[in-house]
């Protein structure tokens, strides 16, 4: 009997275990970055300091629907493999704690570093739910913390707020970066439907500097979560200014343009007045980039979409984030367009790869699970055709679910579509089918994807053309299928395996 009912402990406890761990629960993914339970959305404060990436994040430690903003935290030495910290900023009599960016001030130009400790700053916007309820325009404004011991706790600046609001409903996200030219801290803010550059030499009081935006770019919905950074092509740097938006993104709901220009310190100038998307899925919003990384220039994004993001299905947790991506430049068809392609740091998890040459492709799909290494949910595809033609890819299981990603030739388009991928029911706009123009002139036609639990990433050409989606199958997606509508050899396509990122 005592044998039994130790036998079925046993049981219960496995049972248990296997139940709590990550892995095991649905929708889960397995190499992205995902909070362990509630709520998660835009990414901020990234930073890379004393060989730690720092990731917080707009967090509701309460619930899995949106509430009352913090800054959650989470720590990597490569990016691929996350560590959740504590809660690091909590709301208090000022408002809410929400979206902003932190630098390293190794000059101590705040003043806050002491005995040689070099400080770092959090600048973020302050959210006054009392302010709002009385109809106030002033409700959201700027503040600052430090911390001293290389993130681990904040103190927040007794003079808050740095930036009061002048008025402005919508006064928020503040991006900041040192500007070595003029010697000052330049933050890149949104202001409803356009930004506002302010610069400061003590990150505590901030001047007015110039207004970007109100005539250009797409208009569609509220600006939000900016960023301005360098990047060189050829030699010349070239300013890049990203600014979210919610609605109006190219495929519906939450997306973020972006524009290529000039900046002197006081205004931005751009190279075209065309509307330029840094993805077109519909699940990358909020990206920003991470600050002290050198020549690099390394993004992440928020893997979801207002349209819908309170209402995923899945449970205890909601949200996860893109893997980071490098930014660059690239030219096609005599313009310049940002391309953003993974970190190599990804290549971690790589485990087998399984490669298949001179592939002929019919209408009629090709089951290719058997021949990539059999059943996989996480991994990295890579392809090559000789000239561009239609191309799809087929990510199915067997519940009949099935997820698209493919090119289109008439219409010169990438696409994703997710209207049979499982569950679609919780939200009306989810079910259709995305698209990307592609961009390259190229003859070769080149995709990549990475493929996770509940989300894929397609990215073409090199970086030019980019799309995220997530999608919520009734089982794992393990079977993978190809198709062309013409007599198309594939001359390259490889599948690698990836393991499981999670701690």
């Amino acid at each position: 009997m005592y044998k039994r009912i130790a036998t079925t402990i046993a049981l219960f406890a496995l049972m248990y275990a296997a139940s709590a761990q990550p892995s095991r629960e649905p929708y889960r993914e397995q190499f992205h970055f995902s909070p362990k339970a509630h709520w998660m959305n835009d990414p901020n404060g990234m930073v890379y300091y004393q060989g730690t990436y720092h990731l917080f994040f707009q967090y509701y430690p309460n619930g899995t629907t949106w509430g009352p903003m913090h800054w959650g935290h989470t720590t990597s030495k490569d990016m691929v493999h996350w560590q959740e910290q504590t809660i690091a900023l909590y709301p208090d009599s000022l408002g809410l704690i929400f979206s902003g960016s932190v630098v390293v001030d190794t000059d101590n130009t705040s003043g806050f570093g002491k005995n040689g400790q070099v400080p770092l700053v959090a600048i973020f916007t302050q959210h006054n739910q009392t302010l709002e309820k009385a109809k106030s325009d002033k409700f959201q404004y700027q503040s600052i913390a430090y911390s001293l011991d290389a993130g681990k706790t904040w103190t927040k600046y007794a003079g808050n707020p740095v930036l009061p609001n002048p008025g402005i409903v919508d006064f928020r996200d503040p991006k900041v970066r040192w500007f070595a030219p003029t010697k000052r801290w330049i933050m890149t803010l949104a202001t409803k439907d356009r930004i506002t550059f302010y610069s400061s030499s003590n990150l505590k009081n901030w001047t007015k500097e110039s207004e970007f935006g109100e005539t250009l770019g797409a208009h569609g919905g509220v600006w939000e979560c900016p960023d301005l950074f360098p990047l060189n092509h050829n030699g010349k740097t070239v300013w890049t200014l990203l600014s979210s938006i919610n609605p109006g993104g190219p495929n519906g709901g939450s997306a973020t343009q972006y524009f290529l220009g000039d900046f002197d310190g006081h205004t931005f100038k751009p190279l075209t007045t065309k509307t330029r998307w840094m993805d077109y899925g519909p699940d990358n919003y909020a990206g920003v980039t991470f600050a002290n990384t050198g020549n690099r220039t390394i993004l992440m994004g928020w893997m979801s979409n207002w349209d819908y993001a309170n209402a995923v299905p899945t449970k205890g947790w909601r949200s996860a984030m893109t893997v980071p991506r490098e930014l660059g430049l690239q030219m096609a068809d005599n313009e310049l367009y940002l391309t953003s392609v993974p970190v190599k740091e990804l290549s971690s998890l790589n485990g087998k790869t399984a490669t298949l040459t001179n592939l002929k492709l019919t209408d009629k799909p090709q089951d290719l699970t058997a021949r990539l290494g059999g059943k996989a949910t996480t991994y990295k595809l890579t392809m090559t055709a000789p000239a561009p033609a239609d191309v799809e890819l087929i990510l199915s299981n067997s519940a009949g679910n099935e997820l698209l990603i493919g090119y289109d030739k008439a219409s010169n388009v990438y696409y994703i579509d997710r209207r049979k991928s499982g569950n679609v029911s919780f939200e009306k706009s989810f079910a259709r089918r995305s698209t990307a123009p592609r961009l390259s002139t190229s003859k070769t036609l080149s995709l990549s994807l990475l493929v996770d639990v509940a989300s894929v990433e397609l990215i073409a050409d090199d970086g030019l053309g980019v799309m995220t989606g997530i999608f919520f199958p009734e089982q794992v997606m393990t079977k993978l299928s190809i198709r062309s509508s013409s007599a198309l050899v594939i001359p390259k396509l490889s599948c690698t395996q990836l393991r499981p990122a999670l701690p």
